[in-house]
């Protein structure tokens, strides 16, 4: 066997507040938990904004804070949004959409619904109240798709969401100055359509306001479809950016007098240097306090996920023009916005002494709150199996993302409640998917390592109590190794890598604590995680 790492792990006294997860370097000694940040610390900060996955993003200021908004597909609560003092340092402050209950797939009853869910959130602010919507996809599991709204005072929540009829595709929620309220949506054809007052329903037809597909950045007349429509009027003009091309595309600006067009277009940004061939495309428009505007857009990074970037605008003949010289050269000095806030980002390790789910988890579909707790043994999180056949049907998977550009996660499991029939772990997942686990089988034990559903190596006869398990990842060839340890110091490589794909379009990797039972016998059986630790390696 191959040794690879000495660390022992250990819970921190809960007297050091738990807010900053302690993890051990090579050398022995202890470490703050380390984490990707922008910000330099010298004024200026460095893209990627977040070194995860946060796409499709929206991003508003209400006062002294902006907000932004995030598609998650099917993972619960959905629709996450982060706050920050100065576009640069941000922090989780919750999820627009706490559960889906048009459908019983999203229990994971009579099937599953990966990819449906939140698609393409838009965010806005408006009379004291926050707006947040989203389209839900046909074609991945459902025959409809839908549009919703969903209604908050703060963006903390509560939150009521209201679901149309109607089937509003990557939608752009826009308040005009004239009390009239929009949705500009569509694929390769936008549309507009307007909602009555109260923003929960459709007040008349769609109207086409641009049709016009593009060969490359600068030609029209080929299939690149514009798409991800927002909607801003600025000094009396309406103006829509929309990204065209896909993963390798670009963004473009329309611009008119008139609500319904006709619209002029623009290319504002055609930049793929800072991760090649994937361009910066599709994103959200803000201004400061002080009269700047800056952006902030996404580029596709592989299997971590869609990464926001953050640019400065630049105004020309009219036009919202974007980076420096229609290029993103990196490095800015910070948004302007009179003061200076300390280094923030959004949570990441978790030693589970809270009394509610930390933040940065989402479920892999609608939980079983019956089948967790972090009640029952305070200080652990506890995983009743539920049946399933693999972990591709497993209820109350718990997520979190993976970050580039190296990250690595580790997981103290006790097992002292499994059940015949149970295999309690942890690994990476997305299609296909890898993990780490323990599995029982008529009261025996044994680790293994399954790569895609195929156990690639297994150690039988396993009679411990507790496990751990780690797992690397890197974004450059997507590649996740795994680790185990049976006494918390010494760690071991175990089975194969990971080639991290995205066989759930879309949808980037994830770190993932799971526990179920392939036999009705093990339905109930429990794993404890003790924590999560994370680190940027």
């Amino acid at each position: 066997m191959n040794r690879i790492i000495k660390t022992r792990y250990g819970k921190p006294s809960t007297k050091l507040g738990l807010t900053l997860a302690l993890t051990l370097s090579l050398f022995g000694q202890v470490s703050a938990q380390q984490v990707w940040s922008p910000d330099n610390g010298n004024g200026t900060f460095t893209n990627p904004l977040l070194w995860g996955d946060w796409p499709d993003p929206d991003v508003i200021r209400v006062g002294d804070d902006f907000y932004m908004i995030s598609t998650s597909m099917h993972y619960v609560p959905g629709a996450p949004i982060v706050k920050s003092k100065d576009l640069v340092n941000w922090e989780m402050v919750g999820y627009a959409l706490d559960h889906y209950d048009e459908d019983p797939r999203y229990n994971m009853e009579g099937g599953t619904l990966y990819l449906n869910g939140s698609w393409a959130a838009t965010l806005k602010h408006h009379n004291g109240k926050f707006y947040a919507g989203f389209c839900t996809p046909y074609g991945w599991g459902r025959e409809k798709g839908n549009f919703s709204i969903c209604e908050a005072d703060k963006p903390e929540g509560p939150w009521k969401r209201t679901i149309f009829p109607e089937y509003l595709y990557d939608p752009g929620l826009f308040f005009d100055d004239n009390g009239k309220v929009y949705v500009v949506h569509g694929q390769g054809t936008l549309y507009l359509t307007e909602l009555n007052a109260d923003v929960k329903s459709v007040k008349s037809d769609k109207v086409k306001i641009w049709q016009g597909s593009f060969k490359n950045a600068n030609e029209l007349g080929g299939h690149f479809g514009m798409e991800g429509a927002h909607m801003y009027k600025i000094n009396g003009k309406y103006y829509i950016t929309c990204p065209a091309g896909g993963t390798q595309g670009w963004q473009i600006c329309l611009r008119s007098d008139n609500i319904y067009g006709p619209y002029e277009h623009k290319l504002i940004l055609n930049d793929n240097s800072s991760y090649p061939d994937n361009g910066l495309h599709q994103g959200g428009m803000v201004q400061l306090k002080n009269g700047d505007w800056w952006f902030i857009i996404m580029q596709d990074r592989g299997a971590i996920g869609r990464v926001p970037h953050l640019l400065p605008v630049k105004w020309e003949d009219g036009w919202p023009m974007l980076g420096t010289g229609n290029k993103d050269v990196i490095t800015y000095k910070k948004p302007n916005v009179g003061k200076t806030y300390p280094i923030k980002t959004p949570a990441t390790t978790d030693e589970f002494n809270g009394t509610k789910l930390g933040l940065q988890w989402q479920w892999n579909h609608n939980p079983d709150n019956s089948k967790w707790s972090l009640q029952e043994r305070k200080g652990y999180m506890r995983l009743h199996a539920s049946r399933a056949d693999s972990l591709k049907t497993a209820r109350n998977t718990l997520t979190q993302r993976v970050q580039g550009p190296s990250s690595e996660g580790t997981v103290e499991i006790d097992l002292k409640g499994l059940k015949n029939g149970n295999v309690a772990g942890f690994g990476v997942f997305e299609f296909p998917y890898a993990f780490v686990a323990v599995e029982q089988v008529n009261g025996k034990r044994k680790i293994i390592m399954s790569n895609d559903d195929k156990i690639v190596e297994s150690k039988e006869n396993f009679d411990g109590d507790k496990l751990w398990v780690r797992a690397r990842i890197t974004d450059r060839g997507g590649i996740a190794k795994f680790y185990y340890s049976t006494d918390g110091e010494n760690f071991y490589v175990i089975g194969n890598d990971l080639t991290m794909q995205l066989g759930l379009p879309w949808t980037a990797n994830r770190f993932a604590l799971f526990n179920y039972s392939k036999t009705a016998e093990g339905i109930n059986g429990y794993a404890d995680f003790n924590w999560f630790r994370f680190t940027n390696k």
